[in-house]
């Protein structure tokens, strides 16, 4: 018999792709929608770590806001209230990636327990799984919003493995960021990497994730293949 584990995903970047903002974008700020999505995104997990250093929390859907600010002075195409709210709206409408929903099936029949881990807040997080398809596939939602911090806080990642009833090693982490993979890493559950870019750099920081694939749907294959 196969062994089982709780999975914990990461929700943007690994269930839904947050770069499907230049789309929307494209109508408001023209040829400069791509680095306005990425940009968004950086300072979005940037305020994220900053605060978590600095404990003074705000949840991340004010982290996502204040990361849109940013962002449009950054590139000097300032947008109207109106056009931010729908902006952000938007936000809760990001599309699952293809392979997700045959992944997550996958797993379930192996047994894993399959939870949705996020820095962003859970009813937040419940909406933009129902709109994309995925929440029905999932067994939870975690936040770390119950904590009032952000990954990669070792404390989120043990609550984690609390939430799941699990011990460290028999919880892994599930995520398309090096430095979230790190983070579970260092806390003591293992992490699988779903490298995404072909041209994706892991930091060197002699910590290795336990697996790479560059889908989820990879994922049930190399569990099927493990003895431990």
């Amino acid at each position: 018999m196969e062994k089982t584990y709780a999975l914990g995903f990461d929700v943007y970047g690994t269930l839904v792709d947050p770069l499907a903002l230049a789309e929307p974008l494209r109508t408001l700020v023209g040829e400069q929608a791509i680095p306005f999505a990425a940009l968004w995104r950086n300072k979005q997990l940037e305020y994220s770590f900053r605060r978590g250093l600095m404990r003074r929390y705000v949840d991340f859907d004010i982290c996502t806001r204040q990361a849109l600010l940013y962002t449009q002075k950054a590139l000097g195409c300032e947008l109207p209230e109106s056009d931010q709210d729908r902006l952000l709206e938007t936000y809760l409408y990001l599309p699952m990636f293809a392979e997700v929903t045959a992944a997550l099936d996958a797993l379930k029949a192996q047994g894993h327990q399959r939870v949705a881990f996020s820095n962003g807040v859970e009813t937040s997080i419940r909406a933009l799984l129902t709109n994309a398809g995925a929440l029905s596939l999932l067994e939870d939602v975690v936040s770390v919003d119950d904590l009032r911090t952000f990954k990669p806080n070792p404390e989120v990642y043990a609550y984690l493995a609390r939430r799941t009833k699990r011990l460290p090693s028999e919880t892994w982490l599930v995520s398309s960021n090096a430095w979230d993979v790190i983070g579970a890493k260092a806390a003591g559950l293992r992490a699988a990497w779903v490298k995404r870019q072909p041209d994706a750099v892991f930091d060197p920081w002699d910590v290795e994730p336990d697996v790479v694939v560059s889908r989820l749907d990879e994922l049930p294959a190399w569990f099927a293949g493990q003895t431990d």
